[in-house]
């Protein structure tokens, strides 16, 4: 069994950024916002600020899609810390 030693403070956070980036450049917008609610465990990722959304749509993954019109104004992740 091979054992990996977890890097911790800012080495830990920078390798956790390296390996998100791939994925946060294929977010629609080059400017999002990320909120997280420690208390409530959920995280909202907007696309605008304001977000101002009129509509939303929950997903069955505890993802909640929220629009303006029909353009994606941002993300709602529930129970955040499990996923």
């Amino acid at each position: 069994m091979r054992v990996v030693k977890r890097k911790s403070g800012k080495e830990a956070i920078i390798e956790d950024v390296l390996m998100a980036t791939p994925h946060l450049l294929k977010f629609p917008n080059g400017k999002m916002w990320i909120d997280y609610d420690k208390e409530a465990d959920v995280l909202y990722i907007s696309f605008k600020r304001p977000q101002k959304a009129t509509d939303s749509e929950m997903q069955k993954n505890g993802f909640r899609l929220r629009y303006k019109g029909k353009e994606l104004v941002g993300i709602t992740i529930l129970d955040a810390s499990k996923r």
